[in-house]
């Protein structure tokens, strides 16, 4: 008998954030893979999140988009990529190149985005191509370009172990970077690194940080200006650095004070405890080795270049810069926004680093050839839309990204989409919110796991993606689908391209063509990598010019990419929001992610297991608010802005300070029925980077009085009104959906049993008096459907309804328990899922402490809880701290049963 071993691994890049890990993908030979952490990969050493390490759960999972469709008919390729290139070929022709747009994405691999520019800005003669990543890096862009001349993040991971001190700004890493954030705890722990965690709210980060700073949003500048004035005042500054290798001290300095004049008014504007700012001050000048990681925080605001350049400004000032464990870090949002910047994604930009300047113009437009090379900066994502909106933009591309959801004034973008003469959509997941439907041609992409190509991370390092699964339906690359519409547009002969590797050499030769070390990216030293050298690539940092070694670190010797070779510190701008609150918005409202959901949750919505933690959107509210408002935990509110509202379950926590409410981004129309956020943010943008505001908008909270709640299980997608409060969350063997309603539980019951499928068999039980309504469809003892509406909210219910839902047959005993909605187990052992990758519940973690598990070790050993991506491991700490409660058990009405 053979014995058949497991599937050879495929080393790729997860396909989450922009710490790049690197992951092993094994085909099931079904159209999946089980996922595992590269321990080769620098990034992470074979750690991976809950996301990453649920990438298998997605792979071949969910509604694909498989064929070419042209008006909402299906079609061939041929066919679609004629009508794609006759409707930009029509408006130019019609309206000039001003009139052609692109809309990108950091999920594109670098040879996507390559093509992608390349055909817009060379060959189109439009600079209107811009990416979505502009709504998350673009002010560490305009900072780092006004700073060092270049878009150069100087930093690398390895000076998390190299560091005494790591500063962390607007940055969550303990649910947004968990793996790095797990590598600063080891090194907490083993060298006793110290860590700052500065944000407008506690946070999960909060927990194990040695000093928390939690300040007024949009005072980032303040802090660091005073940083600044004590690194200039207090004998931390490097006179040597600065005199060598910087200019505009004496400005910035002097600003600084204007901004941060005394302690006493630093502590006033931020909000801080003055003793907390001086500790703050003091750990930095005590700690040369000091690493600042910065992130959504940062930049998702108005004033958030200037925010970077106050933080570069003091790395500058006290010369801690390219040495080890020491210098500024920007944490990515995205796979490849970094990939993105290298060919020129933002509109702001040309190929390899170049800008608008008249001699990077001629340079690209003798490279490439072209005869129609963009001649001016193009317009940025919120101008963008502005111009469609307006009818100067009127034939767009977007690829890989849903603007109807995730741009601010999403509802403002997706009544533009409808004036566009011709709108094409490279998407993979049919379930795009409000995208597809607008689309005169849509065009099946390839996404993660069928794509081939190269993504670069957080600290410059390319990493392969391979493909490692066979495309679904007739999806393709979305290089192959840009370089023939290219040709038929009469560019062929500048789009030969018949694969990834051919792409990537001339994205390296590019980079390294007239590049006298004037330019920081130059990877000329692969332009030359044959065929099976790229296939075997493995993960390298930029720089890397032909004949010399990559670089980790840069500029501890200077050499910036200035006119002079000198940093430039920058004079900053005194901080004030945009969009003070008033009588009518008292409230700040921050918007971000959860732990373990990703954008807009067209894969990880996909995972039952990653939605066991957060299954449905909410707003944090401080318990001072919520007391004013007449709110309790059980409660939904309206939340509303000058732009739109959303319905949202409340959620109270000291964690969020009073004034201030914290909504998550990630549910849109298709998961939620009024749950979208970024309709709600408004088109401010910073002036220099173009990136809009999400992390402060006027706001106010207005009570709703919810009569009647409910769930369902269900093995079918049943297509509830959108009026109707509900979220909806992958279950296994289904989909769950939560909902609650202003009308009385027995109108929801019948609303919502109308839904409900008609085979199989009913059981019904009804306690009209407690208003307690439920039913049961089973088909050969599995259950198909599972409905319950009260009064109450009932989270232990639904918990024991998920748990059993996906058995294959269930005895009446369970069948009678589940539409009741109790089990025979403690419900003390289950509550919501803390540990995704172990499954471990709240309710298991108190057991485990009553029983006599009082830390992070002896809860892990007792239940695995916080032993594998560690990404739990806050959450662990405050059950931890709780005090012990008693459980007070749960007294079951009488009911009467009816069967059907």
């Amino acid at each position: 008998m053979s014995v058949v071993g497991p599937a050879p691994g495929i080393r790729t890049t997860c396909a989450y954030c922009g710490v790049g890990c690197g992951v092993i993908a094994r085909p099931d030979g079904r159209g999946g893979a089980t996922i595992s952490g590269d321990s080769e990969h620098p990034a992470n050493f074979g750690r991976l999140c809950v996301k990453g390490a649920a990438l298998g759960e997605t792979v071949g999972a969910g509604e694909r988009v498989l064929h070419p469709l042209i008006n909402g008919t299906r079609t061939t390729w041929s066919r679609a990529l004629d009508a794609v290139a006759r409707g930009f070929g029509e408006t130019l022709q019609a309206h000039g190149p001003d009139s052609v747009a692109f809309y990108l994405s950091g999920q594109l691999l670098t040879e996507d985005y390559y093509v992608a520019n390349k055909l817009i800005k060379g060959f189109i003669g439009s600079a209107h191509c811009d990416t979505n990543s502009r709504l998350c890096m673009a002010s560490t862009v305009a900072g780092q370009r006004r700073a060092f001349g270049a878009d150069v993040v100087p930093a690398c991971y390895e000076d998390i172990e190299e560091a005494d001190l790591i500063i962390l700004v607007g940055s969550n890493a303990a649910w947004c970077h968990p793996v790095l954030h797990q590598r600063m705890l080891a090194a907490q722990a083993g060298r006793g690194v110290r860590l700052i965690n500065i944000d407008v709210r506690r946070t999960a980060t909060s927990v194990d940080a040695d000093l928390n700073l939690t300040l007024a949003p949009g005072t980032d500048a303040v802090l660091f200006s005073w940083l600044l004035v004590q690194i200039c005042e207090g004998g931390g500054l490097d006179r040597e650095y600065v005199a060598r290798h910087t200019t505009g001290l004496g400005e910035a300095l002097a600003q600084a004070k204007v901004i941060a004049p005394d302690l006493a008014e630093v502590a006033r504007a931020t909000g801080l405890d003055a003793a907390d700012i001086s500790t703050f001050v003091a750990w930095f000048m005590a700690h040369p080795r000091t690493l600042t990681c910065f992130s959504q925080g940062v930049n998702q605001s108005a004033q958030g270049t200037d925010k970077v350049n106050a933080i570069l400004n003091c790395h500058l000032a006290s010369g801690r810069i390219g040495k080890p464990g020491s210098g500024p870090l920007s944490l990515t949002g995205q796979p490849n926004a970094m990939g993105g910047r290298e060919v020129g994604g933002l509109s702001n930009q040309l190929a390899a680093h170049m800008g608008f300047a008249p001699d990077d113009i001629a340079r690209v437009e003798r490279f490439w050839g072209s005869a129609h090379m963009a001649r001016r900066e193009g317009r940025k994502a919120v101008d963008l839309f502005d111009a469609v909106a307006r009818g100067e933009i009127k034939a767009l591309w977007i690829l890989h990204t849903n603007p109807a959801v995730s741009m601010p004034r999403a509802d403002f973008v997706r009544g533009s989409l409808g004036r566009l003469d011709h709108l094409v959509v490279s998407e993979a997941f049919a379930g795009v919110d409000g995208l597809l439907e607008r689309a005169h041609v849509v065009l099946p992409a390839s996404p993660w796991g069928e794509k081939d190509g190269t993504v670069t991370n957080s600290e410059r390092r390319i990493s392969r993606q391979r493909r490692f699964v066979e495309p679904q339906g007739e999806a393709k690359p979305d290089w192959w689908a840009l370089s023939e519409v290219a040709r038929r547009m009469g560019f062929a002969k500048a789009f030969p391209y018949q694969s990834a590797h051919e792409i990537f050499c001339e994205h390296a030769a590019l980079s390294a063509f007239e590049n006298d070390g004037s330019r920081a990216f130059n990877i000329g030293g692969l332009a030359g990598l044959s065929r099976a050298a790229y296939d075997g690539l493995a993960p390298v940092q930029w720089p890397l010019p032909a004949g010399k070694s990559p670089s980790g670190r840069m500029f501890a010797g200077g050499g910036f990419f200035t006119s002079d070779s000198r940093a430039r510190l920058v004079a900053v701008a005194s901080p004030a929001l945009r969009e003070p609150t008033t009588a009518r918005f008292p409230l700040i409202l921050n918007t971000g992610r959860v732990r373990d959901h990703w954008h807009t949750m067209t894969r990880t919505g996909l995972s039952a297991r990653l939605s066991t933690h957060i299954r449905e959107p909410f707003v944090a509210v401080a318990p001072e608010d919520a007391a004013a408002l007449g709110l309790d935990s059980r409660a939904y509110a309206r939340l509303r802005t000058a732009h739109a509202s959303a319905v949202l379950r409340v959620e109270i926590t000291p964690q969020q300070p009073q004034g201030q409410v914290f909504a998550p981004i990630h549910w849109n129309d298709a998961t939620s029925g009024q749950g979208r956020v970024s309709a709600l943010m408004g088109a401010h943008v910073d002036p220099l980077s173009g990136q809009p505001e999400s992390k402060a908008a006027p706001a106010r909270l207005e009570k709703i009085d919810m009569r009647s709640f409910g769930f369902l299980a269900t093995r079918r997608h049943l297509s509830l009104p959108r009026w109707l409060v509900h979220a909806r969350f992958a279950i296994a063997g289904g989909e769950g959906v939560v909902f609650a309603c202003e009308c009385p539980p027995a109108d929801l019951y019948a609303l919502i049993a109308n839904y409900l499928p008609d085979s199989g068999q009913r059981a019904t039980l009804r306690d009209e008096g407690a208003g307690r309504y439920r039913t049961l469809v089973t088909s050969r003892a599995a259950i198909e459907t599972l409905l319950h509406i009260g009064p109450l909210r009932d989270d232990a219910a639904l918990d024991m309804a998920i748990r059993h839902f996906a058995a294959p047959e269930h005895d009446s005993r369970l069948r009678r328990a589940l539409l009741a909605g109790h089990a025979a187990e403690a419900v003390d052992q289950h509550g919501p899922v803390i540990c995704v990758c172990n499954n471990v519940h709240a309710g298991s973690i108190r057991a485990h402490r009553a029983a006599g598990a009082r830390d992070l070790a002896s809860i892990g050993a007792a239940c695995k809880a916080g032993t594998t991506c560690g990404s739990c491991r806050p959450e662990i700490s405050v059950i931890l701290a709780e005090p012990v409660a008693a459980t007070i058990p749960i007294r079951q009405p009488e009911v009467s049963l009816e069967s059907s």
